[in-house]
């Protein structure tokens, strides 16, 4: 929660002169790289290049007990690029990447985006129709499997139109060493490259700022995801706002990152940070609260990568005499709850915390370039908070039709300004992105990106999140349309109707997941097992509802709306829901169980790990 002991005031500013005149040589040199012209070379394989010739044996990517430089990579990423160009693949294919964090996943990336292709960054969570439809939404020309999701993509082959010669596999091993055998019907990547050109091919300076570089999904939480469109041009805004001016990273820093690769947070702002700085990349398959410390003491990471969820499980975790003792000075990322803010950074020694916000479907970025405490920092675009709808979420307008600004200490809507220096880069459906842009706000003729986020200005240009407006919740770092969790609910054969909203878990990041629920039949007759195994098979993880309220009819506004601000507000606490029961899914378990007041006392208590 935010207070106004958060404001920052002129005597804050004043004693951060000395940092403001040390930022102000990267301030210069991260515009410069994100100012460019339409015509110059540019981008992610641009960006690597020159990291290469900056620190040829430095380390590029860490992972395990394998260190590859910067020299290494590059020759490994060129020869799958030589390769793809061979095959046919060209400048705006589309090529799959269905890959868990490891270096395989990075190299493969690397390699499509020299050539000019479009990763599409598949969530590596997707599984039967979400991922066919994630496929469908950008029509690849071409995809690269890991041998871990083979099964995942064996099940959905068939409805997907990808010629079997270039569906290539990459085995699940140190390929450098092992190249594995690829699967009937898949294209061994490795043994195919092998014997091609080692030498940075052509295509990546002909790549140029308003070339897309990645599609990365958003909402894709349970049927519809939507393919948000990320250009060469953002890119190297990202490359220049957060690792030059933000972090200032140098050939000596070691960047950990054990978030998924195919989220604009890992892949875009912890990558592009570590080649910003010519640095090392050091990354984990799968976050490890245990381990997180003695990876970094491994690693040797000057630099870590987080979201609030990752901070909590970190904090959570039994107080040890060397919790200081490790070589993180910095940490970038954004959620980190006010809460544990100091705490964290003095548990573990933390100099500074770049919290940032930004969306990867938006035009608008703050970073916290001067280590205020409890704030998203500021935005170089122009940006404004504007009055909303508390039951809509939709931006209030005046007589006059335009929007109403929220003054300083406010809180309101924010909304980031289009134009040559702060495009729209949009979805792939034309209809999504029309939806989330705004005309006439201040003046006729202006357009603004609304984000659906609430913020509050805390003074000399510098904001706090404050929450997600609309139909969308955030739990496990996963943005949750409450639309498909509803559409997904209603298939099963013994629910009749479903809401779905986010609810708050005291001491947790997010919301977590609710559904109000009107059986088909008796209550009796409700199998919570099957229940419970029937969404899980359909939809991620991070979406399954983690409580359910039964409702013999679900109320509705005099327009036929939900009353999902009521719902919200009774939340799980029996004794606010009247005669409706309510049911958990505590962690660990198969099935939902009756809330009582004892389990509502324990899981508010934190006896389970959510």
């Amino acid at each position: 929660m935010s207070s106004n002991s958060d404001m920052i005031t002129w005597g804050m500013m004043l004693r951060k002169i000395p940092s403001i005149t040390r930022a102000i040589p990267r301030l210069v040199r991260g515009l410069k790289v994100s100012k460019l012209k339409a015509d110059q070379p540019c981008g992610l394989g641009w960006a690597f290049e020159q990291a290469v010739a900056r620190n040829p044996q430095g380390p590029a990517l860490l992972y395990k007990d394998t260190r590859f430089s910067y020299e290494q990579v590059n020759q490994w990423a060129n020869r799958f690029a030589h390769y793809l160009l061979a095959r046919g693949l060209k400048k705006g294919d589309v090529v799959g990447i269905f890959i868990e964090n490891r270096p395989e996943l990075l190299v493969s990336v690397l390699a499509v985006s020299k050539i000019g292709g479009i990763c599409a960054m598949l969530n590596t969570s997707q599984t039967n129709n979400v991922l066919i439809h994630s496929l469908g939404l950008v029509n690849p020309s071409a995809i690269i499997v890991g041998q871990e999701l083979v099964p995942s993509f064996e099940a959905v082959r068939d409805e997907v139109a990808i010629d079997r010669q270039r569906s290539f596999f990459l085995a699940d091993t140190d390929t450098t060493r092992d190249a594995g055998t690829a699967p009937e019907g898949y294209v061994n990547l490795t043994l195919a490259s092998q014997g091609h050109a080692t030498a940075n091919p052509a295509t990546t300076q002909q790549v140029y700022l308003d070339d897309a570089c990645f599609y990365i999904y958003t909402s894709g939480t349970t049927g519809l995801p939507k393919a948000g469109v990320f250009k060469h041009g953002r890119w190297m805004k990202v490359y220049g706002s957060f690792g030059m001016i933000a972090l200032d990273m140098r050939p000596d820093d070691i960047v950990y990152c054990t978030l998924p690769l195919y989220h604009g947070t890992g892949l875009c702002v912890s990558w592009g940070s570590a080649l910003a700085g010519a640095s090392g990349f050091a990354i984990r398959r799968k976050f490890s609260a245990s381990q997180f410390w003695e990876d970094t003491r491994k690693f040797k990471a000057t630099t870590i990568c987080y979201v609030g969820e990752l901070c909590r499980y970190l904090i959570d975790q039994p107080a040890a005499g060397n919790d200081g003792d490790n070589p993180v000075v910095k940490m970038i990322g954004n959620g980190l709850r006010p809460g544990v803010w100091l705490d964290f950074k003095k548990r573990f020694n933390i100099e500074r915390v770049c919290e940032f916000y930004a969306a990867s479907d938006g035009n608008i970025g703050f970073t916290n370039i001067l280590n205020f405490e409890n704030t998203i920092g500021f935005a170089i675009n122009a940006w404004s908070l504007v009055e909303y709808e508390h039951d809509t979420g939709e931006p209030r307008r005046n007589a006059d039709g335009f929007m109403q600004k929220v003054g300083k200490g406010g809180q309101g809507l924010l909304l980031a300004k289009i134009d040559d220096d702060a495009p729209f880069d949009g979805y792939t459906d034309p209809e999504k992105s029309k939806k989330v842009v705004l005309y006439d706000v201040f003046e006729k003729g202006d357009r603004y990106f609304n984000s659906g986020d609430l913020i509050r200005d805390i003074g000399f240009g510098h904001a706090q999140f404050v929450d997600r407006l609309g139909d969308t919740f955030r739990w496990k770092g996963e943005n949750v349309s409450t639309t498909e969790v509803e559409n997904i609910m209603v298939q099963h054969p013994h629910i009749a109707e479903a809401v779905a909203y986010g609810v708050e878990i005291k001491n947790t990041n997010g919301r977590a997941g609710m559904a109000a629920i009107t059986p088909s039949a008796p209550l009796e007759q409700l199998d919570f097992c099957d229940l419970l195994r029937f969404v899980k098979s359909q939809m991620p993880h991070y979406a399954v509802p983690m409580f359910l309220r039964v409702k013999t009819c679900m109320e509705t506004t005099g327009t036929f709306k939900y009353q999902k601000t009521k719902l919200r507000s009774e939340a799980f606490d029996p004794s606010q829901t009247g005669e409706d029961p309510v049911y958990a899914w505590l962690p660990g378990t198969e099935t939902y169980v009756r809330v009582t007041d004892q389990v509502l006392q324990d899981i508010h208590g934190g006896k389970f790990r959510y």
